[in-house]
């Protein structure tokens, strides 16, 4: 007779939903994962005592401007109405989060989620006051709209990942393509007929303060990249920081801001916000915390996660957003070594080989925070790539030819 052998059961396949739903959580970056449980926990806990009192936490108009009740700006964003309501925000807010946070830097994200809901709530007051007190049709509605959620901020944060994503176009939920410049118009309007309760003002806020952003009117309220690190470097904050989800903000880019298609133009963040940021910075207690920690110097401007191992950054989902790929290469820039034409080398550091595309830029000085020249994007449109896919390129690489080259050829690769 036969024995058969035991065979070991194939633990990928069979890894149960707890397993999976584990990874899934952990593999969320550390702002996007708290924002997500603290919206959930809340909703659970007003679930549990029968808390319905929204119209003491909601955004209204009138109360903010009448009793100055500012609080409402911020406690709003975080209750929700509904079980769909917490859960259709809180599953937009991951790929979403997710993606700038990589970019960004956890600190850096929690800030402008701050001033994108300051911003939303002045819009909203503003737009309500107009229609409330204009001479010709007065129509106080608007002032008594008690408003809750987060999807104001979503709606800011999906005209961010847009501008940063460099497309031309974007599907609305599979059915047709529209213009990325109009693609949150769209999910405004499908919302609006879809859906009851909806706050239109909020959501249209939402988008107007998206493209203010993207259009760098705040720049002036964006500090620089040192303000954030000496709050990583802070010690009330040790503990979060320690964890592999946080991904933290190093590097040089002085203005602050994320790089889009108008900030190449624009230099009032570092010259009207430096010292400001600069003078906050200093009072913050500090953490005995190693240079390399705070920042590494062939990793400018990128946000990296810790706990990933010296020369690895945080790896990024998306690889359609030039910006997140640029952030995340683990490839060294140093600026003293010249670049050899049309070859491919292979660099082993720490037991980790990378690929590193070099280019036909030789001899080429970096630009490391210089505006490209139109010389230096024909020269790159002479190589066969697309003049727009170009400018993005060289916007995320701060003008350097040879990262420039190096994230075109990822792109067609």
């Amino acid at each position: 007779m036969r024995r058969t052998r035991n065979m070991r059961p194939n633990i990928v396949s069979e890894a149960g939903v707890s397993t999976r739903l584990n990874q899934y959580w952990e593999s969320i970056p550390f702002l996007t994962s708290a924002v997500v449980a603290v919206c959930g926990i809340i909703y659970l806990v007003c679930l549990l005592v029968g808390y319905d009192s929204f119209a003491e936490i909601c955004f209204l108009p009138s109360a903010v401007v009448s009793r100055f009740q500012v609080y409402r700006i911020y406690t709003s964003i975080l209750f929700h109405g509904s079980l769909l309501h917490v859960l259709f925000n809180m599953m937009a807010l991951v790929p979403l989060g997710s993606e700038l946070e990589r970019i960004m830097g956890s600190v850096r994200l929690l800030y402008i989620i701050i001033l994108l809901a300051t911003s939303n709530a002045i819009f909203h007051v503003l737009i309500a006051l107009l229609v409330a007190h204009n001479p010709f049709l007065t129509y106080d509605y608007l002032m008594n709209e008690c408003a809750i959620g987060f999807s104001g901020v979503l709606f800011s944060m999906i005209v961010i990942e847009t501008s940063l994503s460099g497309v031309q176009s974007r599907s609305v939920f599979g059915l047709f393509n529209v213009p990325a410049k109009w693609y949150a118009f769209f999910l405004l309007v499908v919302f609006q007929l879809l859906m009851q309760n909806v706050s239109l003002l909020g959501h249209l806020c939402g988008i107007l303060s998206g493209f203010a952003y993207t259009y760098g009117l705040f720049n002036f309220l964006i500090p620089g990249t040192s303000f954030y690190s000496s709050i990583e470097a802070s010690t009330w904050l040790s503990s979060c920081v320690r964890r592999p989800k946080f991904i933290v903000c190093t590097g040089g880019n002085p203005s602050g801001y994320i790089p889009t298609h108008t900030s190449q133009n624009s230099t009032t963040s570092g010259i009207l916000s430096g010292n400001i940021w600069r003078n906050l910075s200093s009072l913050m207690p500090q953490r005995e915390v190693s240079a390399q920690s705070v920042e590494d110097s062939r990793f400018p401007g990128r946000g990296r996660a810790l706990g990933s191992g010296q020369g690895q950054m945080a790896s990024g989902r998306s690889d359609s957003n030039l910006q997140a790929r640029l952030l995340e290469d683990s490839s060294p820039n140093n600026p003293s070594d010249s670049a050899i034409p049309s070859t491919t080398q292979r660099l082993s550091e720490g037991g980790h080989s990378v690929d590193h595309v070099a280019t036909a830029a030789a001899g080429v000085p970096h630009h490391q925070g210089v505006v490209a020249s139109e010389e230096e994007i024909k020269k790159l449109v002479s190589m066969g790539f697309d003049r727009t896919q170009v400018e993005v390129a060289l916007a995320a690489a701060d003008g350097d030819l040879n990262v420039a080259v190096e994230i075109l050829m990822s792109q067609q690769g």
